[in-house]
């Protein structure tokens, strides 16, 4: 299995092949998973996905990424999640974030540390391998919380031991919000990855990608993944 692209997609068309992708695993498993990114760029998607009809309530929704923030915070992929996707049709979906609140204070590796451990037992009730993991990608080629020579990124796409799906994680910039964000083995034992991208930088980032696996370009790793498909939707 390899990459596949869609020319001129809309909101609309992704959504409705995630849709459909997601009935076929609730036909097959009876429950179906399906993780998201945030940022501004899945509003569009999102607000076209939860209008789906599909049975919503055998749907379990998480993250690809999280920033370390309050809920109530504009940086938050949680609340972005619960105000443009699990509305409508989709309030029926089963939403697991990676936190519901912060520890105070929050801000100390042990912090990081006890949130990681609460969201990888969080995520490990899901149904897994995830049915499809919706990314993004920056114009640093950067996908999840996965950023190029950031602190624990060759770990984040090496490692291999059993559960290792979620894990601490840092924007390269020293003022960045921590994050934490599915490991590289999470994303790539999705059985579908779906890739919208929008604007000619990032069309050009990601030819670059797709050419061959590079580490200094994160989405190249997942584009190189052989073991389930990525359909990538051009707009």
């Amino acid at each position: 299995m390899a990459v596949t692209e869609h020319l001129d997609a809309t909101p609309a068309a992704v959504a409705a092949h995630i849709a459909a992708a997601l009935r076929g695993a609730l036909a097959v498993r009876g429950q179906a998973s399906l993780a998201v990114s945030g940022g501004k760029s899945p509003v569009a998607l999102f607000e076209a996905l939860r209008a789906q009809a599909l049975d919503w309530a055998r749907v379990h929704v998480t993250l690809v990424d999280e920033r370390v923030v309050p809920r109530e915070h504009p940086d938050s992929n949680t609340a972005l999640v619960a105000r443009h996707l699990l509305q409508e049709r989709a309030a029926a979906a089963r939403f697991a974030p990676f936190f519901d609140a912060l520890p105070q204070p929050c801000d100390s590796q042990q912090a990081l540390d006890a949130l990681v451990h609460s969201a990888t037992a969080r995520l490990a009730a899901l149904p897994w391998p995830l049915d499809v993991a919706v990314l993004g990608m920056g114009e640093d080629a950067h996908t999840a919380s996965l950023f190029p020579g950031a602190p624990g990124y060759q770990h984040a796409i090496t490692t291999s031991a059993p559960l290792a799906w979620v894990l601490p994680a840092q924007a390269p910039t020293p003022a960045a919000h921590a994050r934490i964000s599915l490991s590289l083995q999470a994303l790539l034992a999705a059985r579908e990855r779906v890739l919208p991208l929008a604007g000619g930088a990032k069309l050009a980032v990601y030819r670059r990608a797709a050419r061959r696996a590079d580490p200094a370009l994160p989405v190249s790793l997942v584009l190189a993944c052989t073991q389930a498909p990525t359909s990538v939707w051009i707009g």
